[in-house]
């Protein structure tokens, strides 16, 4: 078939069409240079031939034109035979390649399956070969096994028969290596338990080891205890210790508990409970007995003794808990004979002795077990046994000595909070008549300056300071919860009796705590007279005083979580302390904010009085506002030196002083009626220069300028512009416009209430009937609804 009859045949066929995207033809326009204007849906030939022949003359060359077409179409035509021979012979190397690789692949799954062929014969022919030498390789692990059972049979029999005639002989030196290696072989030889005649050796053994331990205790026993006719020498002694290692535990723990007993014979006879060293008062002698009874025995028998038995260690720690629990017993069975004086020498006396113990067999200062050199203490069980120890097993002091004899005083420690109770009362006492002392207007108890802290707070946390300290030493228990509670006591007390008694006209200061501040509130009196500058100083001390006492009281409660258990740490709280002085430096501000608002009352009582309904000019600042300035000139300088320790405190007085003073201001202004509109003008002005004064406020009468706090800055000009939008909405002229006035109302004070309108209309002296009013009233609360909620 040659390119014309494909052609032909292509002809022939059905007509297709190809509905191309856009963007591929778009392309194939861009690689062809363009399409043929033919192409286009659009071509009209009949004006294509007037656009190619305009005129008659150009008809001369029709002949050319339709030479170039034919050319055209013949160069067409032969691009498309090249195209459709080369698409032919593609197609007919394409089916060529794919039988060569169909055949390829056969090919190598022949020789893939011919390889598994060779493979299993392979691994047949090994197994064939290598099934003799499994065998051999079994027997020879058997024969070595039994070779191997039978040398340890022999070391067995004969090893039994040496053991006994070594025993008898007593030569623990050269007993102890073939115990241990009979002891391993035994081991190896565990796993025959069925043959009879090999447990007959075992039970021999076992028999020797057990006459072995009965031996060497009596030997103990008799070279301990048989006097001077004993045939033990001590190197024996010693060469059995060796023995005794490679035995049972057991023996071991026995021997030791044995030594232990008899050590502490003595001890306890010297000090049985019918005897007087036995008393309390008599303690430090038990201590100074252990300390010659180690030096003899660390110079005689320690000496026979291995050191890793550790002796003098476990007859210390049993002579603790036999004395722990002596003491207990007598403090229990005269409990009446036991003061605070006689416990606390006990208990200094006794927490020196585990000190020294600690130091001696640890090998460090209390605290600095980390440190290179030290020892691992030993931790025993109730039956002084020696247990496996780790970071969690030391208590909670850092030492496994400290507070092992101690802990039988803190049952009666109650003792010593009861007498920290009566030092306290006393030292309350004397804060609080000296308190019912002072002159009223004296400042005495007052520190180096007006508003210095109290010495007696001082003298106060001093004696907690010595008081926790010293009951972390004896006891970090229930008795460190039961000081906490005894210092929150004292604490409201010193806030009720000593703070409260140092304000001036103040309530006695031996009221209960509660009415504490029903007795501050009644100093806030509208008729009292102003205070004094020594009375200034007493309030301003209380301040600084309860700040004081407010941040040592928050370290107090710190510093008793971290001394007492933590089990007991959530039960420690000073809240409540902490909210007490909270309130009392809350109630002393609010007593400087209403001595200065009383000041300033006569002034705002004068602006009220003043014709502002006759005002022709408007001039400088009122002499009411000359009055403000004056007072708060007098005294906030006073006030800022007194709590220059109190910074923040002094803030607070300014923020209080504006949210209570410009208020009431407010209202003075409501008052101000009838108005005219000069007399607006000039309440504007002096409004403007009050709000100046205030925002100086807190460096008024300072030669160093400070900018005012951000928190008092904002709160002054938020008030004092709400009392200027009431006096521009007095000016505002109402010309019967009232939609717009109350729209410029809303605007201005969007905060105001319907109560707050009618007082500007008062002002403005705007006579109206009730159903004016009313339909005011109406308008204004529309208004009002409308733009809350276009601000939602």
């Amino acid at each position: 078939m040659d390119s014309n009859d494909v052609l032909e045949d292509k002809d022939s066929g059905p007509e297709v069409q190809l509905n191309l995207p856009g963007s591929v033809i778009s392309r194939i326009e861009e690689l062809m240079g363009g399409t043929e204007q033919f192409d286009s849906e659009e071509f009209d030939a009949v004006a294509y031939i007037n656009r190619v022949f305009p005129t008659e003359q150009s008809l001369s060359g029709v002949e050319s034109a339709a030479a170039r077409c034919e050319f055209r179409l013949a160069s067409v035509q032969h691009d498309i035979r090249r195209l459709v021979r080369a698409q032919h012979d593609q197609r007919v190397a394409g089916h060529q390649a794919l039988l060569d690789a169909q055949h390829c692949i056969a090919e190598l799954a022949l020789q893939v399956a011919d390889i598994n062929k060779k493979a299993e014969r392979s691994e047949s022919m090994v197994r064939e070969i290598t099934a003799e030498i499994k065998q051999l390789d079994c027997a020879k692990w058997n024969l070595t096994a039994a070779i191997t059972a039978l040398n340890h049979l022999h070391m067995l029999a004969g090893g039994a028969a040496s053991l006994r005639t070594l025993a008898q002989k007593r030569q623990y030196k050269e007993l102890v290596l073939p115990l241990q290696a009979i002891m391993e072989v035994l081991e190896q030889l565990e796993m025959y338990r069925d043959i009879k005649e090999l447990n007959a050796l075992r039970d021999e053994v076992h028999a020797i080891r057990a006459q072995l331990a009965q031996q060497i205790l009596a030997d103990f026993k008799e070279a301990l205890t048989g006097g001077g006719k004993t045939t033990i020498s001590p190197r024996t002694l010693s060469e059995a210790c060796a023995v005794v290692d490679a035995l049972e535990p057991h023996v071991k723990q026995e021997l030791i508990k044995w030594l232990i007993t008899m050590q502490l014979q003595e001890y306890e006879h010297l000090f049985s409970g019918e005897q007087e060293e036995a008393w309390v008062s008599h303690v430090e002698r038990r201590y100074a007995w252990l300390k010659k009874h180690l030096l003899r025995f660390e110079d005689s028998l320690a000496q026979a003794l291995p050191a890793a038995w550790r002796l003098s260690e476990r007859i210390a720690h049993r002579f603790c808990k036999i004395t722990r629990k002596a003491l207990s017993d007598i403090m229990q069975a005269r409990r009446n004979e036991v003061d605070v004086k006689l416990l606390l020498y006990a208990i200094q006396k006794t927490y020196n002795f585990e000190l020294l113990l600690h130091k001696r067999f640890v090998g460090t200062e209390l605290g600095s077990e980390g440190v290179e050199g030290a020892v691992k203490p030993l931790v025993f069980d109730d039956d002084d046994k020696e247990v496996e120890t780790d970071e969690n097993t030391v208590n909670t002091k850092g030492s496994p000595w400290v507070g092992l004899i101690g802990a039988c005083f803190e049952p009666h420690l109650s003792l010593y909070i009861t007498s920290l109770d009566t030092n306290l009362r006393a030292l309350m006492d004397r804060f609080i008549q000296d308190a019912k002392s002072a002159e009223p207007g004296a400042c005495s108890e007052v520190g180096s300056g007006a508003g210095a802290v109290m010495s007696s707070c001082a003298d106060l946390f001093l004696f907690y300071k010595k008081c926790l300290a010293q009951c972390a030493t004896l006891s970090t228990g229930e008795p460190m919860r039961e000081l906490s509670g005894v210092f929150g006591k004292y604490l409201r007390e010193y806030a009720g009796g000593v703070l409260q008694a140092a304000l001036p006209r103040a309530a006695p200061p031996a009221l209960a705590v509660p009415s504490l501040v029903t007795n501050l509130q009644g100093l806030l009196r509208d008729d009292a007279p102003r205070y004094t500058r020594q009375e200034i100083a007493k309030i301003t001390s209380v301040i600084t005083t309860s700040e004081y006492c407010l941040e040592t009281t928050i370290h107090l409660e710190q510093k008793l979580k971290e001394k007492i258990s933590p089990n007991l740490a959530d039960k420690i709280d000073l809240a409540p302390e902490q909210d007490l002085f909270h309130k009392m430096i809350s109630n002393c501000i609010q007593l400087l904010v209403q001595d200065l608002e009383m000041a300033c009352e006569p002034a705002l009582q004068a602006m009220t009085k003043i014709s502002w309904l006759h005002f022709d000019n408007v001039g400088d600042q009122s002499s009411y506002v000359t009055q403000i300035i004056m007072h708060l000139k007098n005294t906030v300088p006073n006030l800022r030196d007194n709590l220059a320790s109190s910074r923040k405190y002094f803030t607070q007085f300014c923020i209080r002083f504006a949210n209570s003073f410009i208020p009431k201001f407010i209202q003075n202004i409501y008052k101000c009626k009838p108005i005219s509109t000069v007399g607006s003008e000039q309440l504007l002005l002096d409004t403007h220069m009050l709000k100046t004064a205030l925002l100086e406020l807190p460096s008024i009468g300072s030669d160093v300028k400070r900018q005012a706090p951000t928190t008092y800055t904002k709160v002054v000009i938020k008030l004092m512009t709400k009392a200027e939008m009431i006096l521009k909405l007095v000016m505002a002229p109402l010309d019967g416009n009232l939609e717009g006035f109350v729209a410029q109302f809303v605007q201005l004070l969007p905060e105001s209430t319907l109560a707050e309108f009618h007082k500007v209309l008062d002002m403005k002296g705007a006579k109206m009937s009730k159903t004016q009013l009313a339909s005011l009233d109406a308008l204004f609360k529309d208004i009002t609804k409308n733009m809350h909620n276009d601000n939602k």
